[in-house]
């Protein structure tokens, strides 16, 4: 007998696998609700301190790259650019020289004085000492700390490496439905929260592989999971120095004031000491190692125009030249290098390249550079229209939520929890490996479950009626 309708008659295998569907569609909205909820600031602050970064960068630079002066025909010596700084400042310590970018901008040296550091631009050609800054005391700066630690510290670090986790739930249950289906037909004439809901989709589908891209590459600097899982055991082995004198610091030492200036995969390495005959022959003998010197050795040995020299500290400290995409001395994350050598005899003690980097570490470096828009025009104009997408989905979200949400009394309106879903195995198996891979999000997702169950399912003005 004909179906009078014309459509497929629905057998009940189908029918009970279009509820179970159904159900499970309810279940990721519900947690896609909740994650929402609490990512969404946070969100919303890490891209608008990403977009403050991103300007200031491009336009007035990290460390004075961007501070121009008028090019001659030659650049002093870099023995006499240092002269000028300590004439300037005859009771700091030179820290740091990092070398102009380009031919018409300026040199910086980094100086400790009086307990505080500053940051000093040089004119390569004169001397002149152009401008002086404190270390950490810029745009830049500022918004680098809001977006690492809310500017609370410790604290700020892990609710964001929490936000971050839960961030990459969100994706996915937000690319959950989202995802085109061909049962779901859009109305003739869709509602206004229709139309929010449509930008949101498409916004979210568009932005969501960048978004987790970069939550993985910013969650690896984090304290929990970045520190103790995942960089603990990707970081460059000390073994490779070929039996050189290890110190008990390591190359996180070497952040100033906090900023993550090292590579990522070096953090977490041991520095070599000074004070020995190892390594491979540096400086000629008779050669005295300073910054002069160094930098020449550093033009020899292939370090092109910009790269930082820092100087040793303490008595087994090493000079350390180094150049990479991070530090915004160039826009090939490839090209990285960090060089040791001996404060005593000139000796290389270790010279690490991109190509020493283990998988994850190599990850990191293309990672976080094209995190931080460093790759170049193309990767700065992609970024900037990411931090506004991302702006824009938590606006449409919101819009959603005040549009869907019940009339009168302010209520949470928070999905309805489906019932009899055989899923919730399959969802328990997902969220246990979440909480394994990701220790901070397992324990919040614990205590929202506990939340939901004890306090939000008993409250009719946080409960939302089972449709």
């Amino acid at each position: 007998m004909s179906d009078i309708t014309g459509e497929r008659p629905v057998s009940e295998a189908d029918g009970k696998k279009t509820a179970s569907t159904a159900r499970f569609y309810a279940a990721a909205w519900r947690w896609h609700f909740y994650a929402g909820l609490f990512v969404a600031p946070f969100l919303v602050i890490l891209a608008v301190t990403g977009l403050m970064m991103l300007s200031a960068s491009v336009l007035s630079g990290r460390d004075g790259e961007k501070i121009n002066v008028t090019p001659a025909a030659h650049e002093i010596s870099v023995a006499a650019q240092e002269a000028s700084v300590l004439a300037a400042h005859p009771g700091a310590s030179i820290l740091e020289w990092i070398g102009n970018r380009t031919d018409d901008t300026v040199a910086v040296f980094r100086i400790a004085e009086n307990g505080a550091q500053a940051m000093v631009a040089v004119d390569p050609y004169t001397g002149v000492i152009v401008q002086e800054w404190p270390r950490r005391d810029s745009l830049y700066d500022l918004a680098e700390t809001i977006h690492g630690t809310l500017m609370i510290g410790t604290l700020g670090d892990r609710l964001i490496e929490i936000a971050a986790g839960f961030a990459i739930v969100l994706t996915m249950t937000g690319i959950y439905l989202a995802w085109p289906r061909k049962s779901r037909r859009s109305p003739a004439r869709p509602s206004s929260r229709e139309k929010w809901k449509q930008w949101h989709k498409i916004v979210g589908l568009c932005a969501a592989p960048l978004l987790i891209a970069f939550l993985l590459s910013g969650h690896s600097w984090t304290g929990i999971w970045g520190d103790k899982f995942v960089q603990a055991w990707s970081t460059f082995p000390a073994e490779k120095w070929d039996n050189v004198p290890l110190s008990n610091a390591t190359h996180a030492s070497m952040n100033p004031n906090g900023i993550k200036s090292v590579p990522w995969a070096l953090e977490q390495t041991p520095m070599p000491a000074s004070g020995s005959v190892a390594g491979e022959k540096g400086l000629a003998d008779g050669i005295e190692p300073n910054l002069a010197n160094l930098v020449a050795l550093g033009r020899e040995l292939g370090f092109s125009k910009r790269f930082h020299v820092n100087y040793p500290s303490g008595e087994t400290g090493v000079w350390t030249l180094s150049q990479d995409s991070m530090s915004n001395d160039s826009a090939d994350p490839t090209s990285d290098r960090t060089m040791h050598l001996d404060r005593y005899t000139g000796n290389i003690l270790a010279d690490v390249r991109y190509a020493d980097y283990s998988v994850p570490g190599k990850a990191m470096a293309v990672g976080i550079a094209l995190h931080e828009g460093d790759m170049g025009v193309a990767n700065v104009i992609i970024n900037t229209l990411f931090c506004l997408s991302i702006i824009l989905m938590a606006g449409t979200g919101l819009v959603m939520w005040w549009k869907r949400r019940p009339s009168g009394a302010f209520r949470l309106a928070a999905p309805p929890v489906p019932s009899n879903m055989p899923e919730w195995r399959a969802a328990t198996v997902v969220m246990l490996f979440v909480a394994m891979l990701f220790p901070l999000v397992g324990l919040t997702l614990l205590a929202v479950l506990v939340f939901d169950l004890l306090i939000i399912s008993r409250l009719p003005v946080l409960r939302r009626a089972v449709n």
